[in-house]
């Protein structure tokens, strides 16, 4: 399915797009979509890398907090070392 939506640019913008799509063989339509969906997976990866990121910095506070609690013995001891 398509939606129709009416965009207004600059008219730099415009001439910008019509040299792009007139250099990659594409529609201006078809370069718009391309961008924006570009744009669009960088920004979902961005996102995860950050989600990512915290998750790992959670892990580390948590652990480093379990390990201050305890000595290496202790933690020797649980694990039948």
């Amino acid at each position: 399915m398509t939606v129709r939506k009416n965009f207004v640019f600059d008219e730099a913008v415009a001439e910008h797009l019509a040299e792009l799509a007139k250099e990659n063989g594409k529609s201006m339509t078809a370069m718009v979509q391309e961008i924006i969906e570009d744009r669009y997976r960088s920004s979902r990866v961005k996102k995860r890398l950050e989600a990512f990121e915290n998750s790992i910095a959670i892990a580390d506070r948590e652990f480093k907090g379990v390990l201050k609690e305890r000595d290496i013995q202790s933690l020797k001891a649980d694990m039948d070392v």
